[in-house]
């Protein structure tokens, strides 16, 4: 497989404070990638680094070959990624159709009927057809979340980023969103997702890192980690967490 993401020597300063210390990572085309480790580690920078939210303050990202720069990032955005948010991000004076709408339409230039195929398409696939004409506020949090997800797939972009998606979720809502993103792991999309739900990882990932104080510690299979892990930090985090 080729590498849809590499990241070499990144560094992310904000101010004095050294966010990302030296992250090298590859991501395969359509791997699965999960992010654990405490907060405050690094993990959402780290994603929104790749997706260039986040300038970096040294190194690259390179995304299918292209190094992402401050001149091309809105493009190259627009061809490979989008990202899942914690706070849905939805435009509360849209409609649900019309958030899934705006950016086909706006960035990249499809026609109305492309994007509105599109977005009920997305739709179907997350349960909430029914819903298209509903805006947010009255939608629940966990329906909220899955038309985030829709919205992403209406771009058709070969990269999804998930940062902690179901972490502002009543507990009972985040089975359904986890769901629709196990089913989207059966897809040749790359997913790279930060997330706490270890069962989540366990089940789809094909690969987990463990981050702490802006490094990679660890990093390996789901089984490794659930079974052997070795940095005594990661050690740590897990046992927290699993019992």
């Amino acid at each position: 497989m080729a590498n849809m993401i590499e990241i070499r020597g990144l560094n992310k300063y904000f101010g004095d404070l050294h966010v990302l210390k030296d992250i090298d990572l590859t991501v395969e085309e359509g791997e699965k990638l999960v992010i654990i480790g405490p907060s405050g580690s690094g993990k959402s920078t780290l994603i929104r680094c790749v997706d260039f939210l986040e300038e970096p303050t040294s190194g690259q990202v390179i995304i299918d070959g292209t190094p992402l720069t401050k001149k091309n990032h809105l493009e190259m955005a627009r061809t490979y990624s989008s990202m899942v948010f914690q706070q849905f991000n939805l435009y509360p004076n849209m409609t649900v159709f019309g958030n899934l709408t705006l950016a086909p339409i706006k960035l990249q230039k499809k026609s109305k009927e492309e994007a509105a195929q599109a977005a009920m398409a997305a739709l179907t696939r997350v349960g909430l057809a029914h819903k298209a004409g509903e805006y947010p506020q009255n939608l629940s949090g966990g329906q909220q979340q899955r038309v985030a997800i829709a919205r992403a797939l209406c771009t058709k972009q070969p990269i999804i980023l998930f940062d902690e998606p179901t972490s502002a979720l009543d507990p009972e809502m985040v089975q359904e969103v986890l769901d629709v993103m196990i089913e989207l792991a059966q897809e040749n999309i790359t997913m790279i997702c930060v997330t706490h739900e270890m069962g989540f990882a366990r089940q789809v990932a094909d690969r987990v890192i463990f981050m702490d104080d802006g490094r990679i510690l660890e990093e390996g299979s789901p089984e490794h980690f659930f079974e052997n892990p070795q940095n005594p930090r990661c050690r740590d985090f897990l046992a927290k967490i699993l019992h």
